[in-house]
């Protein structure tokens, strides 16, 4: 990478820390806020509803008005927004309506990250599969420490505490532009489309096999945790009786899961690897195609079995996304770029909530072991619409010229 393009990856990197950090302090605080507002479990995570809703529901709006205005004003709203935000919930945090109030905002501000962010990625590195990797790796980092931090923040000084930091944290991102003064390009990396034929059908049925492999993705997020309870029984046991902490089974259970995304996140790093040196189309059936026999084994192991097969699924369900953004990038053309990935997180997102009842159906009716025959089937589907991706689009790569 040249200078300018380290500029860009370094700023957007800390954007997806912080969008996904941003989402991930709420959960860590929901049990001592029940203390700090005297109310229920229940009542206290509503007030996170609209947060999480308009996260999810403002990515599309907020890619139209970034290819408009371009990445740069956008990422300076995103950190200064979400900062404001953070500050005021802590300001405000005695109201439990004001407190709400400005988690929605930060929720607001959160949604511009993935169109403007990922966008300017596609739009201004060579290397675009790299760059995603990495932008991918630090996310997920994000997403993983985001309730350790805030819990050591809330532990120290309280909940109030970490909102205020929070704030600071974002603003920094801010002065980060600032210091290193990325561009937006003038005109962007112009990605390998077949000649610019047959882009928005390829963007179509790409969008039904990011609604399957969503559905993937959010039953395996809200399951793994509970899966590890019921299906390692032995492992938990043996844990249980040798370290006074871990006696908790459900304890146990969620450091394993955090263990397992981390050691996942490598993944997203061979992702963006792939999607540079590869045919993308191709790439996505692999990644999509392991993950099948992956969420295959976890429907059926148990213990240490259970965990290996875990880290293998985890490790291709992440690595897929650096390919599937390289191809949202290559089936949009330059100037509607930022909508093309607003697209995708409003299906991410909204999939999601979807998937969460789904899941919570099909366990209720069946078993768990159907939930993970549920998300092997959603990637075997996404194979098959890559199938028909091939048959009716050229081969896309991530190979680009300024």
């Amino acid at each position: 990478m040249n200078p300018e393009e380290r500029k860009i990856v370094t700023v957007t990197s800390f954007g997806h820390f912080m969008s996904h950090f941003n989402m991930m302090v709420f959960p860590a605080l929901v049990l001592p806020l029940t203390t700090y507002y005297h109310l229920n479990f229940s009542r206290v995570v509503q007030l996170s509803f609209l947060m999480y809703l308009f996260y999810g529901i403002t990515a599309l709006p907020w890619g139209l008005v970034t290819d408009r205005l371009g990445a740069k004003k956008l990422l300076a709203t995103f950190f200064l927004g979400t900062g404001a935000c953070s500050i005021l919930s802590a300001i405000f945090m005695n109201s439990p309506f004001m407190f709400s109030l400005y988690l929605s905002g930060i929720g607001i501000f959160s949604g511009i990250y993935h169109p403007a962010g990922i966008g300017l990625i596609s739009r201004g590195v060579r290397k675009i599969g790299k760059a995603l990797g990495i932008n991918g790796v630090v996310g997920n980092l994000g997403f993983a420490s985001g309730p350790l931090i805030a819990g050591f923040i809330n532990w120290k000084w309280g909940p109030r505490a970490a909102y205020f930091f929070l704030g600071i944290f974002n603003i920094l991102g801010f002065f980060l532009m600032l210091f290193l003064k990325i561009y937006d390009p003038e005109k962007g990396v112009a990605i390998n489309q077949s000649d610019g034929k047959g882009l928005l059908k390829g963007f179509i049925i790409l969008c039904f096999a990011m609604i399957f492999g969503g559905i993937a993705f959010r039953g395996l997020t809200v399951t793994l945790p509970s899966l590890f309870q019921l299906r390692l029984p032995g492992l938990l046991k043996m844990l249980a009786g040798s370290v006074s902490f871990l006696q908790s089974h459900n304890v146990v259970a969620s450091i394993l899961t955090s263990l397992v995304f981390v050691i996942g996140i490598f993944g997203v790093y061979l992702g963006g690897y792939v999607a540079d040196h590869a045919d993308l189309r191709r790439a996505y059936i692999w990644f999509n195609g392991l993950a099948f026999f992956g969420a295959l084994g976890m429907a059926y192991l148990t213990n240490i079995p259970l965990i290996i097969i875990s880290i293998f699924y985890v490790f291709f369900l992440l690595g897929l996304q650096p390919v599937e953004n390289t191809l949202i990038a290559a089936y949009t053309p330059d100037r509607l770029r930022h909508s093309g990935f607003g697209v995708k997180f409003v299906l991410k997102f909204g999939v999601g909530a979807l998937a969460v009842r789904l899941i919570g159906w099909v366990k209720e009716t069946w078993s768990i072991q159907a939930v993970f025959l549920v998300m092997a089937m959603a990637s075997i589907l996404v194979v098959a619409i890559i199938f028909l991706l091939i048959l009716v689009t050229k081969p896309m790569s991530a190979h680009a010229e300024r």
